[in-house]
């Protein structure tokens, strides 16, 4: 299989892949992997240089290896050795804007596995009676941040644990860096790289018929007579295949600045016909007098844009700040200058960052994908001329730079909740290519407002000793923000609780003044490991004999108002600082620990503190109390729900990344939540719905638990 089987193929009479045109030495390889004929390689790594077709190739071949996209292509007219067989559609995971976690987890599901490490993912893929077949194309645009190196991870993380899996058949387009070193991981004889740049693939007649075509786009323009006659088109599609050197970009960028300026285009001179992508890009600016640094200047915020693309009113300041001077002239008359290189992305309405509005009160965004919604972003037509681009400035990190300082500029009064969304999700990633990261994550505002999977993975690609205690911090909560795709209040209350976990009450205190309306607010946490459960009480003043007995003979059952508010932790025996759990004789309230053994320690329930008190005083509310109480509560393993008595809607909803092993409501509304990590409490801040005033309020949930269930009383 070479590049002589083009020929052999074309003189045989047989048809082009309709969409292709050409590649047929390519894909009888990949048809002989799809059918696993005898001395086959189990895994193909695809690979090349920006503009190759690496892409177009691989969407062609799995036309044929999907039984709608079969019955629409002219198989019978076609190679048959270029034909797959007709099995079952191989697993096609998308890497684009996605982590190696995220693709990993989409093999997951789309194989109905349990696993979530790569290691378990090929186990159990191994463990099948029939092999699986899994095509990963476009590798290189893996990843929502461009500096954070995800192609290396997806390749490390996933591409290799499957190549090595003797059940998985494997076919995955990487860039030319990685492709040697996904080969090495396997023995001999079992991976094959395909480099479309080497002459044994090369396609030069394909690559005529694909001037050819795009030529004949311009057919019906008067000016364009080597369009409108075969001949000439022939002719010059053979010239520009040839200035080309294999590169599809390069000949496609040709064919759309010819359209966009015909006057003065002389196809005898091969002088008008570029040879990569950086000579399309300075013949086009020269063949539009106009200078091609001008052009790399105006299109360089694009080649830096991450996401999806960069809205339109943000262009203008980037150019200014890459160029370093006014560029708003340049730009009103440089449409026509940058077209050829411009793509619009017309984006879902999924409003701001937040899925809402741009204050980040309601909505939510799918994880994995920063929203833009409802409007239109720019962004260059290849990735190869954005590299191009790259390449062509003097210094990188000093543009990344101006770019950063630039978004910076661009939030009104620093309040991120009304800047424009595409700052508040890729602002990380512009920073962390210019060496600046580690000064932004200070804000808390940002963490909250910021889409957590592309903030996540920028935070990540910086070392963990240059981080500051908020970053990590960040990092250890983004699994769960990522995985709850919460919107920005919500996101704000899981780091207000983290910050305070970890120590840095100031930064919880801040989110407060950012105008969330946040559930709770919360008071303490310990870091105790091993409670089984805990209990919200007071203890009666202890100089006051007769305290429990004005308690009782309180009308509403409540402790005395001189009582301290604390709640009760049963941690392991030899606790230090701990007491033994109570014998049950009559003289408390609180249950029967059922024989366990254990002891508790007593914290104060508003404040941080332990209280040195004998936990037989302790007084749990009766009850008429808890009844009498605005909020309830109901629990899951590892999520917990707040909830109104009195029109029983939810008011709070907790979700922890650790079990929760045990829960309390006061009656004033502090909960006391201990989990793997420790125990905090929390005040419920949310005003409790009042019933409708003329209909009896009625219980649509289930009973209240009673008082006596362990320490716990999950009410």
């Amino acid at each position: 299989m070479s590049a002589s089987d083009e020929r052999c193929a074309g003189a045989a009479g047989y048809a082009p892949h309709p969409y292709i045109g050409g590649r047929t030495a390519v894909l009888r390889a990949l048809a002989a992997w799809r059918m696993r004929w005898p001395g086959a390689p189990r895994v193909i790594v695809l690979t090349g240089s920006p503009g190759s077709g690496r892409s177009r190739l691989l969407t062609g071949f799995l036309m044929m290896c999907d039984p709608d996209g079969r019955r629409q292509l002219p198989l019978d007219h076609m190679d048959p050795a270029t034909v797959p067989p007709d099995l079952p559609a191989p697993a096609v995971p998308d890497p684009r804007g996605r982590t190696a976690a995220q693709l990993l987890r989409l093999l997951a599901d789309h194989f109905r596995l349990n696993a979530a490490r790569a290691e378990d993912i090929c186990t159990e893929l191994a463990a099948r009676e029939e092999p699986v077949t899994i095509v990963v194309p476009d590798v290189d645009r893996a990843g929502p941040v461009r500096a954070a190196d995800e192609p290396a991870r997806v390749v490390r993380e996933v591409l290799t644990p499957l190549a090595t899996t003797g059940g998985v058949q494997l076919l995955a387009d990487v860039p030319r860096a990685l492709a040697a070193e996904l080969a090495r991981a396997l023995p001999p004889g079992q991976a094959r790289i395909i480099d479309l740049d080497d002459p044994e693939w090369a396609d030069h007649a394909g690559l005529v018929r694909h001037a050819e075509t795009a030529l004949a786009l311009g057919a019906g323009v008067p000016e364009l007579p080597f369009a409108t006659d075969p001949s000439a088109r022939r002719t010059l599609a053979e010239a520009m295949a040839q200035r080309a050197g294999g590169s599809r970009l390069t000949l496609q960028l040709a064919v759309q600045s010819l359209f966009m300026r015909p006057e003065g285009f002389d196809p005898a001179d091969p002088a008008m016909l570029p040879c990569s992508v950086g000579e399309a890009l300075d013949l086009h600016a020269r063949r539009l007098g106009a200078d091609p640094l001008t052009l790399r200047l105006l299109l360089a915020p694009l080649a830096f844009a991450e996401g999806e693309g960069l809205p339109v009113g943000l262009w203008g300041p980037l150019a200014d700040a890459v160029a370093g001077r006014d560029m708003s002239g340049d730009l009103a008359d440089g449409m026509l200058l940058a077209a050829p290189f411009l793509q619009p992305v017309a984006t879902a309405g999924r409003g701001g960052a937040d899925g809402g509005e741009p204050d980040g009160t309601k909505g939510g965004e799918e994880a994995g994908g920063a929203a833009d919604g409802g409007r239109t972003l720019l962004r260059l037509l290849h990735p190869g001329i954005a590299e191009e681009i790259r390449a062509g400035l003097p210094d990188v990190r000093d543009a990344q730079t101006r770019i950063a300082m630039a978004l910076l500029e661009a939030v009104p009064e620093q309040d991120w909740s009304r800047a424009d969304p595409y700052v508040r999700d890729h602002l990380a990633a512009h920073t962390l290519d210019a060496g600046l990261l580690p000064q932004l994550l200070t804000d808390p505002g940002l963490f909250a407002h910021a889409d957590p999977v592309a903030m996540r993975a920028a935070i990540e690609a910086v070392p963990l000793e240059q981080l500051g205690a908020p970053a990590r911090t960040y990092l250890r909560i983004a699994p769960l923000l990522i995985r709850t795709q919460a919107p920005a209040a919500v996101r704000a209350a899981f780091l207000e609780s983290a910050f305070v976990e970890d120590g840095l009450a100031p930064y919880a205190q801040a989110l407060h003044g950012l105008g969330f309306a946040l559930p709770w607010r919360t008071l303490w946490s310990v870091p105790l490991t091993g409670v089984r459960a805990v209990t919200a009480g007071t203890l009666p003043p202890p100089d006051a004999e007769g305290a429990a007995a004005e308690a009782a003979a309180a009308p509403d059952g409540m402790i005395a108002a001189a009582s301290h508010p604390v709640a009760a932790l049963f941690v392991p025996e030899g606790t230090p600082g701990s007491h033994p759990v109570p014998d049950p004789d009559g003289t408390t309230t609180m249950a029967d620990m059922d024989g366990a053994t254990g002891a508790l320690l007593v914290h104060d329930l508003l404040r941080p503190g332990y209280v040195d008190a004998d936990p037989a005083r302790l007084r749990r509310p009766s009850e008429e109390a808890r009844a009498a109480a605005p909020f309830g509560f109901s629990r899951g393993a590892d999520s917990l729900r707040i909830w109104a008595r009195a029109s029983r809607e939810v008011v709070a909803t907790l979700l922890s990344d650790t079990p929760i092993t045990g829960a309390d409501l006061s009656p004033d509304g502090v909960l006391v939540v201990a989990t793997g990590r420790g125990v905090t409490a929390r005040q419920i801040l949310a005003a409790p719905p009042a019933a409708a005033p003329t209909v009896p309020a009625q219980r649509t949930g289930p009973p209240d638990s009673a008082a006596s269930d362990g320490l716990e009383g999950d009410h």
